[in-house]
């Protein structure tokens, strides 16, 4: 077994260690399927098996880390991870003391396995192509085990594994024109896919129609989970960070600074213990089930990475090093989701956001593009699709004084990202109603 393995390399390498030093060690690996589709026909299917492990060896206040791929067999593994310990110990000895280095010295190992629930290929890849049908159906379904593990040699020991699925779909009809959909989970279900399937072929049905243009200029719009998450996704690169706080580069200045706030019906959090993220991060520290950081519209706490702890005097709350949510979890309002085209009644249906960056950080401000399933709406109706817009605006008024109303609905969003290797993030959310949204061309 995988875990087997880890254990069997975490007591290796403590054999390694010589004098007074000390090792992190975080292991990493996965078994995923990887399928593409493209006009509802498998273009490319694919397996990979992959375990990497990452090593800090520290003496005193120094150290240095570095990692490497694994074969999964220790006779094989051995000598390698032996040559990357000489390897740092030779980096180690021209480095200088580190003073911020903060790494868990009280035991606290814990272990997670998650149960294995998803389809076999097969079946996933045929009720895709069903899906699929008399449409033009692209996307990369993705899923498999996922294990993260811990190990230092003082003797914690801490390990994660789960099992799920994540298909990143678009029903595409021409040009610019499509509707993106995703499904993720941890056990299929024919009949939530295929709920998703309905409403995108409704959508699908409505894209086909004569786009519209409108003007540039302030509109009611709703912004669907997906949308939202884009959002939200912005704040998270250095809205919630204790360093980005302390060196003034947080696009939450003003509420910290002169007490800004967002509107009571919104909270913020990060929700580790319903999330799909380990509990615990690379020095050792472990997660607290929650952090809140937004709530009823006021900023609560940050996270705060072991680094940070000790270069501003304060408990970790064991945040990783990049002080970044991996479990974000937006608060739900009071719209029932068939609800959502009457109150928004005559305005813009706003599917998918894309291109965001920050227009002007100090106040909040994204601009960004719409991008597949935006429609006008009249009278609670879809009337037309509407042709690629740019927005440029600020969170204090989506998600405060221009905010209508959040859906009672959320959705579970899985990253689908897979650089270097499947993501564990994941995000809950609401649609929102948002009143003299800027769009700018």
């Amino acid at each position: 077994m995988i875990r087997d393995y880890f254990h069997q390399l975490s007591d290796a390498v403590g054999g390694m260690l010589q004098g007074k030093e000390v090792y992190t060690l975080n292991f990493a690996a996965e078994q995923s399927d990887f399928v593409r589709f493209n006009k509802s026909q498998v273009r490319q299917a694919g397996a990979v098996t992959q375990r990497t492990v990452s090593i800090d060896l520290i003496e005193g206040q120094k150290h240095a880390e570095g990692s490497l791929c694994l074969a999964g067999d220790l006779e094989l593994d051995r000598p390698r991870v032996e040559a990357l310990l000489a390897s740092l110990r030779e980096q180690r000895a021209v480095l200088p003391e580190d003073p911020y280095l903060l790494y868990a010295t009280e035991v606290h190992s814990t272990e997670s396995e998650g149960q294995d629930e998803l389809p076999s290929q097969a079946d996933a890849v045929d009720q895709i192509q069903a899906a699929g049908a008399g449409r033009d159906l692209v996307g990369i379904y993705a899923a498999g085990g996922i294990q993260r593990g811990f190990a230092n040699s003082l003797g914690q020991r801490n390990w994660f594994s789960t099992n799920n699925f994540n298909l990143d779909w678009s029903f595409y009809h021409t040009a610019d024109k499509a509707v993106k959909e995703g499904y993720a989970g941890f056990r299929w279900d024919p009949a939530a896919f295929q709920k998703k399937v309905d409403t995108a072929g409704q959508k699908l049905d409505a894209v086909k129609r004569k786009a519209k243009r409108i003007e540039r200029g302030n509109y009611r719009v709703y912004l669907s989970p997906v949308a939202l998450n884009e959002i939200v996704g912005m704040l998270c690169w250095g809205g919630f960070g204790l360093e980005a706080h302390k060196t003034k580069q947080t696009p939450l200045l003003k509420m910290i600074e002169e007490g800004r706030k967002l509107d009571p019906r919104v909270t913020i959090r990060e929700n580790t213990k319903e999330g799909v993220a380990p509990g615990f991060q690379d020095a050792g520290y472990l997660k607290p089930d929650h952090v809140d950081l937004i709530v009823a519209g006021a900023y609560k706490d940050c996270l705060i990475s072991p680094r940070s702890a000790k270069e501003y005097g304060v408990e970790t709350n064991g945040a990783g090093a990049g002080e970044s949510p991996s479990s974000i979890d937006v608060a739900g309002g009071e719209i029932a989701h068939d609800g959502v085209l009457g109150t928004l009644d005559t305005g813009v249906y706003v599917g998918n956001l894309w291109y965001l960056n920050y227009s002007d950080r100090a106040n909040c401000r994204t601009t960004g593009m719409t991008r597949f399933a935006t429609f006008w709406v009249e009278g609670g109706e879809i009337q037309a699709p509407i042709d690629v817009m740019r927005f440029d605006e600020t969170v204090y008024r989506v998600l405060g004084e221009n905010l209508v109303g959040l859906t009672a609905e959320r959705e579970f969003i899985l990253d689908a990202g897979t650089y270097s290797q499947r993501a564990t993030s994941s995000q809950r959310l609401p649609g929102a109603v948002v009143d003299a949204f800027a769009f700018t061309l």
